[in-house]
């Protein structure tokens, strides 16, 4: 990892080192999304990947692959797949393997094939090969989302695709769905499936509790456009969009208090706060205008009354910022400790950390910049900050040098 002090300046504060972990000239380095579950529990091995960016890959392009850092030798990296269409990873919560896809699906045809390998490179095994119909369903998946999740027991991976068949015409509209992987013995089944589902987002919680590991944080896009071929030319209409939460069953479908009441709208950045059963989401408000952070805890029953449902615990956690612009974040494992980004007006975006409140009614506290990141700020440059489950690293990327690469920061 190349050393990068001239990314700090004189607001940084004392002690903060910068790196930049990936340095191709030639080709783009990117962390994987913010919520995706790409770090060995110990803190010191992460995933992240070549020849891609902040929202995904292409799943024909030779060059892309999925890369194993090991903050410990010096942020070595090693390339853990060279399968073409690999992704949604997902490192199980042991830290012994990485779980991903093979995308070969094809419109109503193709293979989806689920994979693992050691975090070292051996081991590989194909798990379940998905070159049919879903069980039980006259539905074949394609387009699968560039992210999985795996629940903390490490027994099931989620992911979301396109389930269209490519003769569905506007005004009707194709459909998408969620599936469940059980890792042992392999399987799969359907728990969700409508029009609204383009973009899933699917984060299990992280609680080690039994029945709460079964929760999955799910994003519902009402008022999408989507072809008859899974291109999404609208991704969400006038009202916006909504969370919700369900069991990895299909039962217990509940709802979360944000967005949707004409003023404040879900900007579709959201995640569980660390092992805990809060949820934070990222939202725009007209008026006043603002990008704000706001925590909510699931409410029973499915509903799209956004902020105004009844008996939704809600707190705006940048209430008391003077002009809050903060869109991505992330916490670490215990829920303490906040990374967020704030937007172009910030010096072409910045970073900030803070400290969660344990109080229910608090907001954030003790937040402090760390540093730009010099990004263009363009969606294919998305800084997208996140930490370690330990908290004492960040994460980031950053177009600054032209090509965009993946950087971290520790010393905060």
């Amino acid at each position: 990892m190349l050393p990068r002090p001239d990314l700090l300046s004189d607001r940084s504060p004392a002690g903060l080192e910068v790196f930049q972990l990936t340095t191709e000239p030639d080709v783009p380095g990117s962390h994987v999304y913010m919520e995706a579950q790409i770090f060995a529990p110990d803190s010191r091995r992460l995933v992240l990947h070549r020849s891609a960016h902040p929202h995904g890959s292409d799943p024909k392009d030779p060059e892309h692959a999925y890369l194993l850092c090991d903050l410990d030798a010096q942020g070595e990296l090693s390339a853990l797949t060279t399968e073409l269409g690999a992704t949604a990873p997902s490192i199980s919560p042991d830290g012994q393997y990485l779980y991903y896809f093979i995308d070969e699906t094809t419109m109503w045809g193709g293979r989806l094939t689920l994979k693992r390998v050691r975090l070292d490179g051996s081991g590989r095994e194909t798990l379940a090969v998905l070159d049919g119909a879903i069980p039980g369903e006259a539905l074949h998946p394609s387009r699968p989302y560039p992210l999985s999740t795996i629940s903390s027991d490490g027994r099931r991976i989620a992911i979301s695709a396109f389930l269209g068949d490519g003769r569905v015409e506007y005004p009707m509209q194709p459909e998408w769905g969620l599936l469940v992987f059980d890792v042992e013995p392999a399987s799969v089944r359907l728990i969700l499936r409508g029009e609204s589902w383009c973009n899933v987002h699917p984060q299990y919680c992280r609680s080690l509790d039994r029945e709460a590991s079964r929760d999955l944080l799910i994003q519902e896009n009402h008022g999408n456009i989507t072809g008859p071929d899974g291109r999404v030319t609208r991704l969400v209409g006038g009202a916006g969009a909504d969370l919700h939460v369900i069991r990895d069953d299909g039962t217990h479908l509940r709802s979360l208090p944000f967005g949707r009441d004409g003023n404040e709208f879900c900007q579709g950045h959201q995640c569980w706060r660390g092992q805990g059963g809060r949820v934070i989401t990222s939202t725009v408000t007209r008026s006043p205008a603002s990008a704000r952070l706001i925590e909510g805890t699931p409410v029973e029953g499915f509903s799209h009354s956004g902020s105004a449902l009844s008996g939704g615990r809600r707190m705006d956690l940048t209430r008391s910022h003077p002009q809050p612009d903060f869109h991505h974040f992330a916490t670490d494992r215990t829920g303490a400790r906040f990374i967020t980004d704030s937007g172009p007006k910030d010096a072409r975006g910045a970073i900030f950390v803070a400290d969660l409140p344990a109080d229910e009614d608090g907001e954030l506290e003790n937040l402090r910049f760390l540093l730009s990141p010099r990004s263009s700020w363009r969606k294919d440059s998305h800084i997208h900050p996140f930490l370690s489950p330990d908290g004492t690293a960040g994460f980031f990327n950053s177009d600054e040098s032209g090509v965009l690469q993946a950087y971290m920061v520790r010393g905060f």
